[in-house]
């Protein structure tokens, strides 16, 4: 049996901010009982529910050195779907009213004290992982620490590390003086060719630089980071990584996003029916919204969080334009306040047209899926994307911007073969994206078979963890050899 241990800032179902909470909630579970035992750690934070934290049970305390203190260290242990969850306690690190701050210093005190004590627990949790499976720059000093003060323990060799980047944008950077000190590691690894980087202390290039394997979430976006454009200033190690470095897609939990069981939706519906079922989900979100209750309006879903990354300036520019056409745009999600502003003008503008729901509702998201036409993203870079992949399940066709995990999972429509399961444009260009949008529409209005033949296709596609966790198990076969 092999031993995997998953370590992470957040996971689903106890913590939830982002997509990484759903790549750790939903992968271990899809790994092969039979020859792993995969298990996840992560940290206590006050801010979890209640239900989650009275599941756990007092696992072990210690006292460890850290920062110029002795510090405390609690491990607790509960047990979901037939997963082993860790957590660090320590309320002084982790007991904000979010998961993250906007303070550097103290999140890079705060993950540097998570690495060391996760690395610290292992021999009284009675686990050695064969592999340590680290997810983003907040685990980024369990490789540096591995090779440092823990190979003088027996316990500890020989244990391989993997580094999975799910957005290269994050990567935990501050003065090399204070990181030093706050680390406790020599001054030698703060070398341009260790943790050191444009004359910082960058956690995330420390887990690159000692990592065994180093992955990310979609086959265009490994090849992407590799350039200037989508580095972040780290192409160059990720060049010289390459031998080492992967792409695997992420998946979705098709339990949760499923179309025919879904009870956040107001009718299901299937590949077979959705001809006839789909449209009453549109029906009922027009009523709901208070838009202009209409079947044949091409309804365009957009949910994400509103930030330059995700395309939102493209789509500032063109919106104008958009609405004197027959479309209703309906967008869910908070981020920067210029677009939240941006939607809520349009809204005011053109009421009949523009949802603008400036927060965030997990239900409303399932029926702007299941209600939709279409689904925008035109994503600056977008290193896998879910909302593409929940889209293409619901059967409402992605319109993308070809970068990252938007090319890799939406094939464009060709209507000389007849193939495709969406829509995508290659430069960052608002009219390009707008032509792209009218071209969805006139095969929506005029080619309506063609535009079925394509749902038919969207809700065919496989993007369920169970093909992901194929590759991450060929990935520790290949590193535990």
């Amino acid at each position: 049996m092999k031993k995997i241990l998953f370590v992470a800032s957040e996971g689903v179902p106890f913590i939830k901010t982002g997509g990484l909470a759903d790549v750790v909630g939903s992968l271990p579970k899809c790994i092969d009982k039979r020859y792993f035992d995969v298990r996840v750690i992560m940290p206590k934070y006050a801010c979890m529910k209640q239900e989650f934290k009275d599941m756990m049970k007092y696992k072990t305390h210690y006292y460890m050195d850290f920062n110029w203190k002795n510090e405390y260290v609690g491990v607790l242990v509960a047990e979901v779907n037939g997963i082993t969850y860790y957590f660090i306690d320590n309320e002084s690190y982790f007991s904000g009213f979010g998961v993250y701050s906007d303070n550097v210093i103290d999140e890079i005190t705060k993950y540097s004290y998570f690495c060391k004590a996760v690395l610290s627990s292992l021999p009284l949790i009675g686990f050695r992982p064969d592999i340590i499976h680290c997810h983003d720059w907040q685990t980024g000093l369990i490789p540096v620490y591995l090779h440092e003060r823990f190979q003088q323990n027996e316990f500890f060799r020989g244990i391989k590390t993997v580094m999975t980047i799910h957005n290269l944008k994050f990567q935990g950077r501050w003065d090399v003086k204070t990181v030093q000190s706050i680390t406790g590691l020599p001054g030698y690894f703060f070398t341009s060719d260790k943790l050191e980087a444009y004359k910082d202390a960058n956690l995330l290039k420390g887990g690159l630089v000692y990592a065994d394997a180093i992955t990310t979430v979609s086959d265009t976006y490994a090849e992407e980071i590799k350039t200037e454009f989508y580095g972040e200033g780290l192409n160059g190690l990720l060049n010289a990584r390459a031998g080492s470095l992967r792409g695997i897609v992420n998946g979705i939990d098709y339990e949760e996003f499923n179309p025919t069981t879904d009870a956040k939706i107001d009718f299901p519906y299937d590949k077979v029916n959705f001809r006839k079922e789909k449209i009453k989900n549109k029906r009922a979100l027009q009523k709901q919204l208070g838009l202009e209750q209409d079947d044949s309006k091409f309804m365009i879903g957009i949910v994400s969080r509103l930030t330059d990354q995700k395309g939102f300036d493209l789509i500032a520019y063109i919106m104008d334009e958009l609405c004197q056409e027959e479309v209703q745009i309906v967008v869910l999600g908070t981020g920067e306040e210029r677009y939240e502003n941006m939607f809520r003008h349009f809204d005011w503008k053109y009421n009949n047209k523009v949802s603008a729901n400036i927060y965030y509702s997990d239900e409303l998201s399932h029926k702007i899926y299941a209600s939709s036409d279409a689904f925008l993203m035109p994503s600056l870079f977008e290193p896998c994307g879910l909302s593409q992949l929940m889209a293409l399940r619901y059967g409402t066709l992605p319109i993308v911007r070809e970068t990252g995990g938007l090319k890799d999972t939406v094939e464009p429509y060709n209507e000389y073969e007849s193939t495709g399961t969406g829509f995508s444009f290659r430069n960052y260009n608002a009219h390009e994206m707008l032509a792209t949008i009218r071209y969805a529409k006139y095969v929506f209005y005029q080619r309506r078979r063609e535009w079925n033949k394509m749902v038919d296709r969207a809700m065919a596609a496989d993007f369920s963890w169970e093909v992901s966790a194929k590759k991450y198990q060929e990935m520790y076969d290949w590193l535990i050899g």
